[in-house]
């Protein structure tokens, strides 16, 4: 991937974010960085300007607004220039499904999953006209396992999964490179706007070590990278039996566990 592409990156302004406008400054990328806290994006923007010499705009938006959220699609369309997007914004949120508001779980999903596959698409067919660039979709471990209680936050992470896997069907042919990266709990302020404390829990990974493990895997061209992952056989067996449970589904035809015995 040339340097000189640019890369937009919503949710810089902490955490994984801005870690990612950190890393890919290192690397001599142009940055277009998209948050809510214009305050803490001109901070960031000042500093990587000065310490990497390259170019960095601003965008303060909130992508759960439309009007905001249009904006950067806009750009995304508009800026042959971005060559990467960085689709890092989203939300957690504590309690139970029962729990939680019903106007809180709309927006949750309309940032994690709304947002999220507006900008793939408004910035998708670009890219693949160019037979060039790459995007990066956020995802989360907890979007394998029902089991963790994180309900709503769980599903949208399982909507970002299978959407990249699907894109990156489509697109990779067309020499556009889709990831995936989930990780698991890292050191960032998603927990404390989720009302939840990161003391609880009992391991986490600090967010340097999970953007330079996600770089390895951007690097590699890999469709799936799952830094906490320590045996990586485990995820080609997973997608082994899901191959093996879709050769066993016959459109036409009810299982004859489900017809009634004479």
């Amino acid at each position: 991937m040339s340097s000189s592409k640019t890369v937009l990156i919503t949710g810089a302004s902490t955490g994984i974010g801005a870690t990612y406008a950190a890393r890919f400054a290192q690397r001599g990328h142009d940055l277009v960085l998209v948050a809510r806290d214009k305050g803490r994006l001109d901070a960031l923007a000042a500093k990587l300007r000065e310490a990497h010499n390259v170019n960095v705009d601003v965008i303060q938006a909130d992508l759960t607004q439309t009007s905001d959220l249009n904006r950067v699609e806009t750009r995304l369309r508009d800026d042959a220039a971005i060559g990467i997007l960085v689709n890092n914004a989203g939300a957690a949120q504590s309690g139970s499904f029962i729990e939680q508001s019903t106007d809180s779980v709309a927006q949750l999903v309309t940032l994690n999953t709304t947002a999220l596959v507006r900008l793939a698409s408004a910035i998708a067919p670009r890219l693949a006209q160019a037979g060039d660039g790459a995007i990066i979709n956020i995802g989360s471990v907890v979007g394998l396992a029902p089991e963790f209680g994180m309900t709503v936050y769980g599903a949208t992470k399982a909507f970002v999964l299978f959407l990249s896997q699907g894109m990156s069907l489509e697109l990779t042919p067309k020499g556009v490179y889709v990831q995936a990266v989930l990780p698991a709990a890292t050191r960032t302020e998603i927990w404390d706007r989720a009302g939840i404390d990161i003391n609880t829990l009992s391991e986490i990974m600090e967010v340097g070590d999970l953007v330079d493990a996600a770089l390895v895997g951007f690097d590699r061209r890999e469709p799936v990278t799952i830094p906490p992952l320590q045996d990586a056989a485990r995820w080609d067996d997973l997608q082994g039996a899901r191959q093996g449970l879709l050769a066993q589904i016959k459109q036409s035809q009810v299982a004859e566990r489900y017809t009634a015995k004479a």
